[in-house]
């Protein structure tokens, strides 16, 4: 099928950052909304929206007259009779939208496709509402729709395979990757970021770390965009939050609970960007400048431990076998079973080195006071971000890493998607350096499966274990995933 005509149907950031890319490619776009007040909301993000492409030079004064131009915008849905596809972007409520749907069923002609931009409903719920479900499919679009290259596919058991192959193609005319997926809550995208995003605020809860701790080591210690209270003030709390009652109610994982602190920032209108004040307020995640306090002697032990030494020494610091200010462990157990073997317990902070950026402090119950900020000033002259955490296992970096790689592996052996769809999702959907079969390979499949398997040690949580291709390939000496 052709599309030329298309319609959108809710004018908010998203609605209106979809409309757009629709008349970026040349076609006719008739955008709908409830009312005059609405309606003007819509044509300030549009205009906003090329306004900014073209102060920064990414199209001229007539290119984007000629998008704007492409744009007709209505309150009267009865406009949208001709399109030949309408999608939907109104709020996340699935009554909403099947009363939608219904008066497009009825308004539209029998051709006409309808999608949804739905990030975790019911696609099929939404198409058994009409009586065209065949020619219903989900078309998710990532925020903001202009810049984001990904577009997720959603066919149901009843989606016309013509349809599905149409409307991949037109996301291609976009300039989008598609990724085709089958209706499960979350899709690709949603149903690996924001499990990870809950348990960050699960963590924060427990008081594994602080907030900015925890942004601090996953984006540099593992080099993603931000972190994930950064990006949960991004997405908005009030969507985090429905997301995770849609992916609990479909798998009753109490893993997919969504973390009290959640409900309880959105119930106090506490929803991030959108409403002033979320996880931040008006300030910034801090930085942490390099610094020192006093003459500090230091001991290290475990595996890497000459690496640090040596860059410690280098920086003037002395390393002492007895009597240290602090000992620096960088533990593969728990760091509190190392300190209790010490003449003095109080002296041992433990260290996980992220990448070449971040390392993260875990002191144990017997930790004194000064040997923590004593690890912490040896870490800064040493060129490393700390992060001060408690003793758990995985920290921070691994404890939110893992359980996401860990995700993707299940997704994969479940047949739901291709391991290059799903690497193409987190990149182009997150912005991610990397997808997540990509960071498996990079860290080993070996040491992946056995920080898991101390994740679930400690906490007894069945998400944790590790998947069970996952621990077959490692048991067969295999350093990479099967393509198939």
């Amino acid at each position: 099928m052709a599309f030329e005509r298309v319609g959108v149907v809710g004018l908010g950031t998203m609605g209106a950052g979809i409309a757009e890319v629709f008349a970026r490619a040349g076609l006719r776009v008739i955008g709908v909304e409830a009312d005059a007040e609405a309606l003007a909301r819509g044509r300030g993000h549009l205009e906003r929206s090329t306004g900014r492409a073209a102060d920064k030079g990414r199209l001229t004064a007539q290119e984007r007259a000629e998008i704007l131009g492409r744009v007709t915008l209505t309150t009267a849905r009865e406009d949208l009779r001709d399109a030949d596809l309408v999608v939907e972007a109104i709020p996340e409520i699935l009554d909403y939208k099947i009363s939608l749907f219904r008066d497009l069923d009825r308004i539209c002609k029998p051709e006409t496709v309808l999608a949804t931009n739905t990030s975790s409903l019911s696609v099929t719920a939404v198409a058994a509402a009409t009586g065209r479900p065949g020619r219903v499919v989900g078309l998710h679009f990532f925020n903001p729709a202009p810049v984001m290259r990904l577009v997720e596919v959603v066919s149901t058991v009843v989606s016309e395979p013509a349809v599905v192959r149409d409307v991949t193609e037109l996301a291609g005319r976009l300039g989008k990757t598609a990724v085709s997926v089958g209706d499960r809550a979350g899709f690709v995208v949603n149903r690996l970021l924001l499990p990870y995003l809950n348990h960050a605020a699960v963590l924060m809860e427990q008081g594994v770390a602080g907030r900015d701790d925890i942004d601090l080591a996953m984006k540099q210690g593992v080099g993603l965009p931000m972190g994930p209270f950064t990006l949960l003030d991004l997405i908005g709390l009030d969507t985090a939050y429905e997301v995770m009652g849609v992916l609990f109610d479909e798998t009753r994982d109490r893993r997919h609970a969504p973390a009290p602190l959640l409900r309880e920032l959105v119930t106090a209108g506490l929803l991030g960007r959108k409403s002033g004040r979320g996880f931040y307020g008006e300030e910034q995640a801090r930085s942490c400048a390099p610094g020192r306090s006093g003459v500090i002697s230091f001991d290290v032990a475990g595996q890497g431990a000459q690496e640090l030494a040596r860059r410690l020494a280098a920086a003037g610091f002395k390393q002492v076998s007895e009597g240290a200010d602090v000992v620096l462990r960088l533990a593969d157990r728990p760091v509190v079973e190392h300190a209790v073997r010490l003449p003095d317990p109080a002296t041992m902070v433990g260290v996980h080195l992220v990448g070449d950026r971040v390392a993260e402090l875990a002191a144990t119950v017997l930790t004194s006071g000064d040997a923590a900020r004593a690890a912490t000033d040896l870490m800064k002259v040493a060129g490393l971000t700390p992060v001060a955490c408690k003793d758990r296992a995985g920290f921070v970096v691994d404890a939110l890493l893992l359980p996401y790689l860990n995700d993707a592996v299940r997704m994969y052996d479940s047949g739901y998607a291709s391991i290059g769809d799903i690497d193409a999702a987190m990149r182009l959907g997150c912005g991610y350096p990397a997808g997540p079969f990509e960071m498996l390979e990079s860290l080993g499949l070996a040491r992946v499966r056995d920080g898991l398997r101390a994740l679930y040690a400690e906490y007894r949580e069945p998400a944790f274990a590790p998947a069970p291709l996952l621990d077959q390939l490692v048991t067969a000496g295999a350093s990479e995933f099967p393509r198939r």
